[in-house]
């Protein structure tokens, strides 16, 4: 393996019939991208000729069997499998599931055993992924069980980051899953981020309320008023700037969210519709809390264009650089937390 300082990026390739590849394709078409990172797709070569057969993309790879064989000036493929995998594209096949999880374990094994600096996880379909070794919700909770940490799924822009008290979550179970403890944790969890990953000494922060109108003094539900409430007060007398809470319709209508580093939504759609209303295809999603960094693009699998040469990738490559920013970010703050300066 060449020395080099630039950050090695391990990809895994999502479901093989959507448009993971496409967009990972797409995205080192411009060979300058080589200059800002060495990419390891976690995949197998026949499989990406595939997909550039069948898109008419000309993107050179290298293949290789070794992490130890990695070229930093090309795109290299780490042959994970040799055998030939049946392609549908725009199909969701059980298939194109147990492949997308053989890319994902892979790439988190170099992942968690530092032969890769970060991971960028193209899109997977929740269903057909699940098995026996794969039994989450979605790429955060899987990646909480492999590393380190207490997981929290922002979805960002330059002028935007989401946080969700609750993820993948039935819409039913939200309410009785939000406890002080919970809310303690994510708030918790989104300062560190904030000061760690992107460099905000005094981060501010405002929690959306669960009901609608935060309940209306009890009228609409009383979760506001008894839990979020006092939760929220307690944590800022701690010292944070914490908010809240603040009713999810107007806090976006009014633009209010400009006014904060980031913001906790309650439960899974109440912070990403807008998010996607407001940056949907650029917004990228970051998994913060974890001993290792982790991002993906906001869109999902696109079955409906796969193969069409239609897809954006535009937000993949914000998820690339998102994670190289992350990552530096954490390595310079590191290092001015180990070796503070001391008052005399």
């Amino acid at each position: 393996m060449d020395k080099t300082d630039k950050i090695i990026v391990g990809i895994s390739i999502g479901d093989l019939n959507g448009i993971g590849v496409e967009v990972i394709l797409k995205t080192f078409e411009d060979k300058r991208m080589l200059d800002f990172c060495t990419p390891v797709l976690f995949g197998a070569t026949k499989a990406l000729s595939y997909h550039k057969k069948a898109l008419g993309l000309e993107t050179p790879v290298h293949g290789i069997t070794s992490i130890n064989q990695i070229n930093n000036n090309k795109i290299n493929v780490l042959n994970i499998w040799k055998e030939e995998v049946k392609l549908e594209l725009g199909n969701a096949t059980k298939e194109s599931g147990n492949y997308a999880f053989k890319s994902l374990e892979a790439a988190v094994d170099h992942l968690k055993e530092n032969k890769i600096d970060v991971l960028v996880t193209a899109p997977i379909n929740k269903e057909n992924i699940q098995s026996e070794f794969f039994k989450t919700p979605g790429h955060t909770e899987y990646l909480e069980e492999k590393l380190d940490g207490n997981s929290l799924m922002i979805l960002m822009t330059d002028e935007l980051r989401i946080g969700l008290i609750t993820g993948h979550i039935p819409i039913s179970k939200v309410a009785e899953t939000i406890t002080p403890e919970l809310i303690k944790s994510k708030v918790s969890t989104m300062h560190n981020s904030l000061r760690k990953d992107f460099g905000i000494n005094k981060p501010k922060i405002a929690v959306l309320s669960l009901n609608p109108h935060c309940g209306d003094n009890g009228i609409i539900g009383e979760e506001d008023d008894a839990i979020i409430k006092p939760t929220v007060a307690e944590i800022a007398a701690s010292g944070m700037l914490v908010f809240g809470p603040y009713a999810a319709d107007g806090f976006f209508g009014s633009e209010t969210y400009k006014q904060f580093d980031g913001v906790l939504a309650t439960y899974h759609d109440q912070g990403l519709a807008p998010f996607k209303a407001l940056s949907f295809g650029k917004g990228v999603n970051f998994t913060a809390g974890l001993s290792h960094v982790r991002t993906s693009p906001d869109h999902g699998t696109g079955y409906d264009i796969a193969g069409k040469n239609q897809a954006n990738p535009s937000s993949f490559k914000e998820a690339l650089f998102t994670a190289i920013q992350v990552y530096r970010s954490r390595e310079e703050y590191k290092e001015l937390t180990q070796n503070p300066l001391k008052v005399r």
